[in-house]
């Protein structure tokens, strides 16, 4: 993200043109995703679909299955919404195939996911722990960092086991859960550094960001440059609780506040704010690691960091490091997806990581994505639109976006400390980024104009 004031200079980039960026290069969208319904109105065939398109679909889905509706999933290797329906709701099912989604018939309900996942938040909420329900298995995804051992471990394991058999997995991290506190350009305070998230407009019209609620413990006022003049102020945050989300506004009313991420020598313009889907190619960008790729792996997460438990976040297998904890998870095509909170491991080797979504923050603190003027208004009127119609027909106007700016932010991200309260290894933090090796990536194939070289 870029958030100081930007000279009227512009560098043009054609559509489709290839950025190296260390591990990964970006790669504008140029092309539109295809539409293959069935032309006869049966529905003979799954649509193909965008991972935006599928997300909308899957929505509307949900309310229109009801109690049958078990979860779904973005097949990106066949650009295919998946959606489970109890076993034996045939009707429901024909419903799901008519609106364009492949259909997959499993044994739990959502409701005895979301049951299943209360038990787990009354009974084994232990430091180190997290779960989400994964649609693809049907199952709750239960995982226990390094630090879960010997009667923490009998505990967590008892009452995964209780749930029945079928309603859960249980998996061992390597790693630690921590906040990440340190994503796009780099941002200080009081020696802690976090990562700004994205532009947005504040409820009274004026310029902010988003970035990470555990952040704001670090201090009230931020800075672009490590010792650097305050150019931000705290105005709400949120951590831990339902959410982990914190609304700065620009001390000068006057800062430029483009809707945008900087990559490192060039922008992905960010169009509106919008849910994930599970299956779905994210990229994250970090003030520590950059520019990083995977997939949402389960939604409405909870997660048990040491400084207390987060509900409602989105869990990846996307790596960060400490020093990324605010930082952007975007879509290649513009959409702002969430800001990263925390997990376990790094970018050598892996692990999971948990994000806040970016539009529970937006309604939490009264914000809009960009800079508020025809813009924003362009975006809710797209929303809006987006939300009534039939999956596949969404716009397409993100595809039609060169990246253009001249950012100077990345040449800011400099060490700093991190900002989770009570984390160890809080030293300096190399803000340069990583060797190529060290991002993880999806196959260029998933709808993505961000794509890794190797």
């Amino acid at each position: 993200m870029s958030h100081k004031r930007i000279p009227k200079r512009k560098a043009a980039a054609a559509v489709g043109a290839v950025v190296a960026l260390g591990a990964a290069a970006i790669l504008l969208p140029s092309a539109n995703a295809s539409q293959d319904g069935a032309s006869d109105g049966t529905a003979a065939a799954p649509r193909t679909l965008k991972a935006g398109d599928a997300s909308d679909l899957a929505t509307r889905l949900s309310g229109m299955l009801g109690d049958a509706y078990a979860g779904a999933w973005y097949d990106g290797e066949d650009k295919r919404l998946v959606v489970n329906v109890v076993r034996g709701e045939d009707g429901m099912a024909l419903k799901a195939r008519s609106a364009g989604a492949e259909v997959r018939e499993v044994d739990n309900s959502m409701a005895e996911l979301e049951a299943g996942a209360g038990t787990l938040t009354s009974e084994a909420t232990i430091p180190g722990t997290s779960w989400a329900v994964d649609p693809r298995t049907n199952k709750i995804l239960v995982t226990a960092d390094s630090t879960v051992t010997g009667a923490k471990w009998d505990q967590l394991e008892s009452t995964v086991e209780s749930l029945g058999p079928g309603m859960a997995t249980l998996e061992k991290s390597a790693g630690t859960f921590r906040t990440f506190a340190s994503g796009g350009d780099a941002i200080f305070a009081g020696g802690a550094r976090c990562s700004l998230g994205f532009n947005v407009t504040a409820g009274d019209g004026s310029p902010a960001f988003l970035t990470a609620g555990h952040c704001a413990a670090a201090g009230d006022q931020w800075s672009d440059q490590q010792g650097g003049g305050p150019i931000a102020t705290v105005d709400q945050a949120l951590f831990p609780g339902a959410g982990d989300f914190a609304l700065l506004t620009y001390d000068d009313p006057a800062t430029e506040a483009p809707s945008e991420v900087n990559v490192g020598g060039q922008t992905v313009p960010i169009v509106q704010a919008a849910e994930a889907t599970v299956g779905q190619q994210v990229f994250r960008m970090g003030s520590t690691t950059g520019l990083a790729d995977g997939q949402v792996l389960g939604l409405n997460a909870t997660v048990n960091y040491p400084e207390g438990t987060v509900t409602g976040l989105i869990q990846t297998d996307v790596c960060a490091e400490p020093g990324d904890s605010g930082g952007s998870l975007f879509t290649q095509d513009g959409l702002a997806i969430g800001l990263t909170s925390g997990g376990s491991g790094d970018c050598t080797v892996g692990g999971e990581t948990f994000f806040q979504p970016v539009t529970t923050a937006l309604e939490a603190v009264g914000a809009t994505l960009g800079d508020g003027g025809a813009g924003a208004g362009d975006q809710a009127a797209g929303q809006e639109q987006g939300a009534g119609q039939e999956a596949g027909d969404g716009a397409a106007g993100a595809e039609d976006q060169a990246g253009a700016g001249d950012q100077a932010g990345a040449e800011d991200q400099a060490g700093g400390q991190d900002a989770g309260a009570g984390q160890d290894g809080a030293g300096a933090q190399d803000g340069t980024g990583t060797d190529p090796g060290r991002h993880s990536g999806q196959d260029s194939g998933q709808d993505s104009g961000l794509t890794r070289t190797h």
